[in-house]
């Protein structure tokens, strides 16, 4: 076996071995965003997926229906923006590994 196909094995293991790291990474995520000042919060994982959203009992009491939804909506764009910013780090620092530096993956980082 050449030393290039050895190297691209090697090299392919560590991505694999990153790949996996990353999952387990964005599977870990929990962000939590709220809006009106904790009137709603929303925690978010890292798929992006809304795993609890309170909403504070006193906002029932104006029955401001847009208000609500323009709170709901403020702490899902908040949650997704925090989720963004946490895959982006940890993609940093895993693209830091030796050996997964130098792989050039269009369109990963």
């Amino acid at each position: 076996m050449s030393m290039e196909v050895k190297a691209l094995q090697q090299m392919l293991a560590q991505f694999r071995q990153a790949q996996e790291k990353l999952e387990k990474q964005i599977d870990e995520i929990s962000v939590e965003a709220s809006a009106g000042g904790g009137m709603v919060t929303v925690k978010m994982n890292g798929q992006k997926r809304l795993t609890e959203v309170r909403i504070e009992p006193e906002i029932f009491k104006g029955k401001d229906q847009e208000m609500l939804q323009e709170l709901i909506l403020a702490a899902v764009n908040e949650a997704n923006r925090r989720v963004d910013e946490e895959l982006s780090r940890q993609v940093k620092d895993i693209a830091g590994m030796p050996g997964i530096a130098g792989l050039k993956i269009p369109g990963l980082f």
